[in-house]
């Protein structure tokens, strides 16, 4: 069964809190009634706290055991829920959710972009300790209390100023996680650039086009952003860029055949246009391809 959420009082009202503001909540799990396991759509930000290990929790088409002491993001439009094993169970943790429509014209609305993880797979969930556990719910008593006091014109502003606090103690708890993950992230790295040779040396470039991240993602089973943010923290650069950086150090070898021609090079490697092959290999290396073949023929 699929549960469809547009508002924050909706959510409210099945698990039975009360609505102070109409935009934003800091839902009590435990008040909810005992149910069995469902689909829900959201039409709102949630940060999902649990208390309590509860089943397997169904994030689009993929499942996580969902431990205590785990945080899981969504955003508008994303399907969550716990699988239906015929159980009954009673939700206990914590919900902080939030419109969209909260945000304009404030600090936040202009950072959300930053916060990768709402993109990130329930099996990328944030794993924290019981000392982050308390900051965690200490931003979400901060937020409960401005919700409690009567609304003013400092509400939203206070409102969404301890949301972006929050966002912004995640952040440093998944940089933590990175770091602590350090070894099965070099492996995901050492797979990655054998993707990557991979991808070359097969007919994918003239078959696919040039290589993106959201594929290698795909092939390693992560999000676009949960492997974008990986492979930032293990090599100091984006994942698109170390992706160019393979193409440029490939194009330059193709470059050394003087049987072919700039074109040829171009379609080898998966632009559909030489004229895009030219502007990517001159950003990146100062000089066109063809001055760059003069200028190794020179040395």
């Amino acid at each position: 069964m699929l549960r469809k959420f547009e508002t924050v009082h909706q959510y409210n009202v099945f698990n039975n809190n009360e609505t102070l503001h109409p935009l934003v909540s800091v839902v009590d799990l435990s008040k909810a009634a005992p149910r069995q396991g469902s689909q829900m759509q959201f039409g709102f930000y949630a940060v999902f706290l649990k208390e309590v290990k509860c089943g397997d929790l169904i994030y689009g088409r993929q499942t996580y055991d969902y431990q205590e002491g785990t945080l899981v993001f969504i955003a508008p439009g994303q399907t969550a829920g716990i699988a239906d094993n015929g159980e009954i169970y009673q939700p206990k943790g914590y919900a902080l959710v939030f419109h969209p429509d909260l945000l304009p014209g404030t600090s936040l609305a202009r950072r959300m972009k930053e916060y990768n993880f709402f993109g990130y797979h329930s099996y990328e969930a944030l794993h924290i300790s019981e000392r982050e556990r308390k900051i965690v719910l200490d931003c979400f008593a901060k937020i409960q209390y401005e919700l409690e006091h009567a609304i003013d014109k400092h509400s939203r502003r206070l409102i969404s100023a301890n949301i972006e606090l929050l966002l912004d103690y995640c952040t440093r708890f998944y940089d933590r996680q990175f770091i602590t993950r350090e070894v099965p992230n070099k492996s995901i790295l050492t797979r990655f650039e054998a993707l990557l040779d991979d991808y070359f040396q097969s007919d994918k470039p003239q078959t696919v086009g040039l290589p993106s991240v959201a594929y290698f993602a795909s092939a390693l089973n992560l999000s676009a952003n949960y492997f974008g943010d990986l492979i930032k923290k293990e090599t100091g650069q984006s994942a698109m860029a170390h992706i160019q950086e393979k193409l440029i150090n490939l194009a330059k070898e193709k470059i050394f055949d003087p049987n072919k021609s700039v074109s040829q090079v171009a379609y080898e490697l998966g632009f559909r246009y030489p004229q895009h092959f030219t502007r990517i290999f001159k950003q990146k290396t100062g000089m066109s391809p063809g001055e760059y073949r003069t200028f190794v023929k020179v040395m």
